[in-house]
């Protein structure tokens, strides 16, 4: 825990204040090149001068060149000497900021956090009163890029994880099994799921009406799986009694304002043998101070995002992002659940995998 002898000095914390202040002037203009199309077109179509870019994207020369110049001066393009000058996108931005595929592509962070910000007059309000704002309200910005940030990270890493726990892995390959996918957000979890287990049918289950048409639309565009998901938009807790072997929840029960009855009602809806497996943020298991990156990381979004949409329904019990493991123990033990345990699933980004039994 910091104590006064370990403080920060006026001198670092003015320093950190210039550094923070640095990092969001670079996330507002990764905003504005994301939602532009400036970063996709210089991936695609190559270096560009001003005029050049404002012509292919449809948008204004001057604001096109003072963004060129900025980018360039934080080192995330190059300038090149003369007169037209010419801006080329790094390869390695191009891939952290276009590339939708990659593990590393961190573009839809700037989108998030700029979304979030956007609704800081009702968040502030929701502080006075105690109220929220509800997922729906943060709107397409939120939605689209939670989604996107996800998408890389089920495509390609989640089959290979469900497959190095044997027991789970024969589980889910066995033929016609159903498997629930509860919140499933834009079905990017959903989708993959129905691609590592081809004998399996995945339900995606969402109580946000957007985002189910963007789950929907999502699914529709591989036809690969399309036969064997269906998207419902309903409560978690209607869900239809002994039907499902397995049941996933990646990273929405700490969202939930009732989460003791959601794993209870997915409790119910699996079979005899059936599992529960909850992916969540991979915080520490306890408070401390200072905390580590992904802690302070989770408290971000918890404070802008994830707390304020669970305090917008009545009666919220106010996970909040950091979600320790011994308040999952708590919920799940309170829904009926006999054990929690931890996968030996690692290095999975920012998540921690793991299984209920009854």
């Amino acid at each position: 825990m910091t104590d006064i002898d370990t403080a920060p000095t006026v001198e670092s914390l003015a320093q950190r204040v210039l550094d923070a202040s640095l990092g969001t002037i670079d996330l507002i203009s990764m905003y504005i090149g994301d939602r532009l199309g400036w970063y996709r077109s210089l991936a695609t179509d190559g270096p560009a001068t001003p005029e050049e870019l404002a012509a292919r994207t449809g948008t204004d020369t001057r604001y096109a060149r003072e963004w060129l110049e900025q980018q360039a001066a934080t080192g995330l393009l190059v300038a090149s000497d003369g007169d037209p000058r010419t801006y080329t996108l790094l390869d390695t931005a191009a891939e952290v900021l276009t590339d939708e595929h990659s593990l590393n592509y961190l573009g839809p962070l700037a989108r998030m956090l700029c979304g979030f910000a956007v609704h800081l007059p009702e968040l502030l309000d929701a502080y006075r009163t105690g109220g929220g704002v509800s997922w729906a309200d943060l709107g397409a910005d939120a939605r689209e890029s939670q989604a996107a940030m996800n998408r890389p990270w089920f495509e390609k890493a989640l089959p290979s994880a469900l497959a190095s726990v044997p027991e789970l892995h024969d589980r889910l390959r066995k033929p016609g099994i159903e498997i629930a996918d509860i919140g499933c957000g834009g079905a990017w979890s959903t989708i993959a799921l129905a691609r590592a287990y081809p004998q399996a049918r995945v339900t995606g289950y969402d109580i946000d009406p957007a985002t189910v048409a963007l789950a929907t639309s999502n699914v529709a565009e591989h036809p690969d799986v399309s036969d064997r998901v269906t998207i419902i938009e309903a409560d978690a807790q209607e869900l239809p009694e002994g039907r499902f072997s397995a049941a996933f929840a990646f990273e929405c029960i700490h969202d939930m304002p009732r989460p003791v009855e959601v794993l209870g009602a997915m409790r119910r809806a699996l079979t005899d043998d059936g599992v529960v497996v909850v992916m969540d943020e991979a915080v520490a298991d306890e408070f401390t101070a200072p905390a580590n990156e992904i802690d302070r990381l989770m408290y971000g979004f918890s404070l802008t995002c994830c707390l304020p949409d669970s305090m917008s329904h009545p009666g919220s019990v106010g996970t909040g992002t950091v979600m320790r493991m011994s308040t999952l123990r708590r919920y799940a033990l309170e829904a009926g659940f006999a054990d929690v345990s931890v996968l030996p699933i690692e290095n999975f980004d920012l998540w921690r995998f793991y299984l209920l039994t009854t």
